[in-house]
């Protein structure tokens, strides 16, 4: 099978290569685990996460790929839940011990970090951590639903607003232009205001419905009662604490954060950005239960993502995209 690799962590930069084609074999799936033909993959930022080694593979080469649709080819002898032909979709959580808390658990491991993933024609995963595929959506809609959507609720779960109050999403990506869409839902009456670099971002989270969109210095119109902070940068966390409301939670929604913009931490002033019992709550991984609710309410929404879709020979220009470009909506590869 044809599949992308990381081989090493390295910087990125505007001509990097960081993936290499190569033909692998399939693998064959054991215990609880199913074959997957892979037909689509998100792109997503943890992907250059792994690359620049702030998240490094457990060991090279790997596949990387989390934001996985596919049909079943094959199952372990352990694996009932699904039949040849169904449609799967796989997320950020390839096993862990079961546990309550499994994203948290030591043992948890992620998919095409720890094991290979779906920048391949095939993969495999326990039955567990795989997700019927609600009909609404094609292939290519479907795989951000898998991370990017899937995280994105987990993040506005824990932002606890209820209907009415003010949201802000900083960073306007993959995952922020699903959680607006989630939010107008769940919490009609709830302003949405985004935070976003580029004008022709801010121009299309107007499009999606925000009530305003400003820049990431800006101040937003009103005190928020939640932000979502979805970018691997630092200064949009030092403005959101500063949009806050007294008692309001900045959720951040990230992997790792970069050190390019580091020093702007030192622009923390205690009484304008942490007083007034704020909080800081972070998102770590997903859990199969995120996944399983979120997709049925993406439906019944419904949700529509919007997509670019490379063949997988070019997921290197994916992720140079996603690294040094503006973006709008999701990145996904279509094999």
């Amino acid at each position: 099978m044809k599949a992308m690799v990381i081989n090493r962590t390295q910087p990125l930069t505007p001509d990097a290569s960081p993936l290499q084609l190569v033909e692998m074999a399939v693998p064959r799936p054991v215990d609880d685990e199913i074959l997957i033909r892979v037909s689509a993959c998100g792109v997503c930022h943890t992907e250059l996460d792994e690359i620049e080694g702030r998240t490094p593979p457990a060991r090279f080469p790997i596949v990387p790929g989390h934001e996985v649709v596919g049909r079943v080819e094959g199952r372990g002898p352990g694996a009932s839940r699904f039949a040849t032909g169904d449609r799967v979709g796989v997320g950020w959580i390839h096993s862990s011990s079961g546990a309550v808390d499994e994203n948290l658990d030591p043992g948890f491991r992620a998919t095409g970090r720890d094991a290979d993933g779906g920048y391949a024609e095939y993969m495999t995963v326990p039955e567990r951590y795989a997700y019927p595929i609600p009909d609404l959506f094609s292939d290519l809609e479907a795989a951000p639903l898998l991370c990017a959507g899937g995280v994105g609720y987990r993040a506005l779960r824990l932002a606890g607003i209820a209907n009415g109050d003010a949201l802000g999403l900083t960073g306007f990506g993959g995952s922020a232009h699903i959680v607006l869409q989630l939010a107008r839902h769940l919490y009609p009456d709830s302003p949405v205001h985004v935070f976003a670099r580029d004008a022709s971002t801010r121009a299309f989270a107007r499009e999606l419905g925000a009530d305003w969109a400003g820049d990431t210095r800006d101040r937003a119109p009103r005190p928020l009662h939640a932000i979502i902070d979805t970018t691997p940068a630092w200064l949009p966390v030092v403005m959101a604490l500063e949009n806050l409301r007294p008692g309001g939670r900045l959720v951040i929604n990230a992997i790792r954060k970069e050190d390019s913009d580091k020093h702007h931490l030192l622009e923390l002033r205690y009484h304008d950005h942490l007083w007034m019992e704020k909080e800081i709550k972070t998102v770590a991984n997903v859990t199969h239960v995120d996944l399983v609710e979120f997709l049925p309410i993406a439906a019944r929404i419904p949700i529509r993502p919007h997509v670019s879709a490379f063949p997988l020979e070019r997921a290197n220009d994916a992720i140079i995209e996603l690294k040094f470009h503006p973006v709008q909506g999701a990145k996904v590869l279509k094999l």
